[in-house]
């Protein structure tokens, strides 16, 4: 037999190959199965555990535990800077600039000469004034020598008529000349009376015309132009030849503009005092009890980053704005280094001690209720939850308390009535806090108490003020 006739035989597999084959496809099979399967069913049996521990388990909160603000408070408050004291120089005489002797951002000594004006039609009014009093006096000394021949006259009447009276009752004369001689004494008499009135009427006439003249000459003075107090020139509307009158329109002038050439609004000059500013602001009422006069504050601006200006409450209004409920503080700094710019924005720091501070909560553990703001607190449930239900063991109910809020820091707002400071308060409650729910706490630390170095808060930015 060759090669050829030996492949062309069919080939013959053995029956336990075949078997062992089956098997082995068997148990592969067999084992995807169960790989499969476990997993599913471990899943099937986790979620069903899931459920079912959902389905008893109580809802957890968040707690936190109250405290106490600190006893040093601290608000910051924004305000404005302005003088301590601020004028604007008006003309009293009418006329032109003749000259001027100061701009802006000189500094000026109290009663120090700013500007002269030139007034011509003034003078005019002196002279016509001193000429008036010059003739009042010369009308009282005619009114005087009157006086005197109508006192001389009347002496001689008088003399005449005693002489008659007495040739009279000798004999002598008729009684009608003696009463003739009477009615001239007594017409005398009243002729001295009116001349006595009319040197009175000529003195008063004089010392019109006095303080007439007096009055011209102190408008007079108003030509020189005088500082009204120490500082510094912080506005010049005039400049040599401006019309200056003394009628002139409202009070001050929006401009800052030096040189305009015509003193618009009458306004000449503004004086600022910088050697000392101040600043006006609107305490909330929370923080009014803690301000009093005397008390140190702390300025900051942004210009000058890291540097404090030392501060001190001049005056307070010792009463409250009922729209705003503020109180109105002025505020004192030392400005002896000019730094400090009238106009500036400046936040100004109080600090007080409170004998007894409020208590601080987290700001989202506040409820907002129709009857007003609530917090939910736990308590221990009314029976002993190790003898009752395994399920609610260790759980706390939550009770609904209203309270008092006083300042809103955001993450912490401020309790001024309503808890007693060992409350557990629930933060950011949800729908299953509820009154008289059980659930359990977890006790977070740290976010309901203050902190060490004083509460610290700004106040939200109040216009006007200024506030």
């Amino acid at each position: 037999m060759n090669k050829n006739e030996t492949s062309s035989q069919p080939h013959h597999i053995s029956p336990g190959k075949v078997i062992l084959v089956i098997v082995l496809l068997v148990v592969v099979v067999g084992a995807i199965a169960v790989a499969g399967y476990l997993p599913m069913k471990a899943r099937e049996e986790a979620a069903a555990a899931a459920a079912k521990e959902e389905k008893v388990t109580l809802p957890r909160v968040g707690a936190v535990l109250v405290k106490r603000a600190a006893q040093d408070s601290e608000v910051v408050l924004p305000g404005t800077i302005s003088a301590l004291a601020e004028a604007s120089v008006f003309a009293r005489a009418s006329g032109y600039v003749k000259k001027r002797y100061v701009d802006i951002g000189d500094r000026v000594k109290s009663g120090q000469l700013m500007a002269e004006i030139e007034a011509p039609e003034l003078d005019q009014q002196v002279a016509q004034a001193r000429a008036a009093v010059s003739q009042a006096q010369q009308q009282l000394g005619q009114a005087k020598a009157s006086l005197l021949q109508a006192q001389s006259q009347r002496d001689l009447a008088k003399i005449t008529a005693a002489r008659y009276n007495n040739l009279v009752t000798k004999g002598a004369v008729a009684r009608q000349d003696a009463d003739t001689q009477d009615a001239a004494f007594k017409t005398a008499e009243a002729l001295v009376a009116a001349q006595e009135a009319n040197v009175s009427a000529a003195g008063e006439n004089v010392r019109q015309s006095e303080a007439n003249l007096q009055r011209i000459i102190s408008l007079q003075d108003f030509k020189s132009v005088r500082a009204p107090f120490a500082g510094i020139v912080t506005v010049r509307n005039i400049e040599v030849g401006s019309l200056i009158s003394a009628n002139g329109g409202g009070q001050g002038m929006t401009s800052n503009s030096a040189g305009s050439g015509s003193a618009t609004g009458n306004e000449m000059y503004r004086v600022a005092q910088v050697g000392t500013v101040r600043i006006l602001e609107n305490v909330p009422q929370t923080n009014a009890p803690g301000i009093h006069v005397g008390m140190p504050s702390e300025i900051t601006v942004t210009e000058f980053p890291g540097r404090k200006f030392p501060g001190k409450v001049a005056r307070t209004s010792n009463s409250l704005d009922p729209a705003s409920r503020t109180m109105l503080v002025e505020v004192h700094v030392n400005n002896a280094d000019g730094k400090l710019l009238p106009g500036m924005y400046a936040e100004v720091r109080f600090r007080s001690h409170r004998d007894n501070p409020p208590f601080l909560i987290p700001g989202d553990s506040v409820i907002a209720a129709n009857a007003g703001p609530q917090v939910a607190i736990l308590q221990e449930p009314d029976t002993a939850g190790d003898n009752g239900n395994p399920e609610t063991r260790g759980a706390k109910k939550v009770h609904l308390v209203p309270v008092q809020l006083g300042r809103d820091f955001g993450t912490q707002t401020e309790v001024i009535a309503g808890l007693q400071g060992t409350e557990m308060v629930v933060m950011n409650p949800s729908d299953d806090v509820r009154e008289g729910a059980l659930v359990r706490a977890e006790v977070t630390a740290g976010r309901g108490g203050g902190s060490d170095k004083g509460d610290k808060s700004a106040a939200p930015a109040q216009k006007g003020a200024a506030k």
